[in-house]
């Protein structure tokens, strides 16, 4: 499966957020709304084929307000499961989307 289907499931209502997500989001003030924009308007910048449970991406998206967010994903199985979230830090980041070294 692929960025398209995630998009698609996630439009669909088709997901939940991990325990670690919601904490996340909370404090970095992160809305649903902004990680349904974010997936939405994603582009798949890693991916983790033998993730913990199952294989996963992560998924470089601006929000609405051009608010850059990453968001790893779990492949729908038969839902998208948010593992985390969060505004990438451009010191950590090359162009938001290669890890520093």
């Amino acid at each position: 499966m692929g960025l398209v289907e995630t998009q698609r499931e996630v439009a669909r209502g088709n997901y939940r957020f991990s325990a670690h997500a919601r904490k996340q989001m909370a404090d970095r003030r992160i809305s649903v709304e902004e990680v349904q924009e974010a997936i939405a308007r994603g582009e798949v910048i890693e991916d983790y084929p033998e993730d913990k449970y199952r294989p996963s991406r992560l998924i470089l998206g601006f929000t609405d307000a051009g608010r850059p967010l990453h968001v790893q994903c779990c492949e729908p199985m038969p839902e998208v499961i948010v593992v985390t979230c969060y505004q990438p830090d451009p010191e950590e980041w090359l162009d938001l989307r290669i890890r520093r070294q």
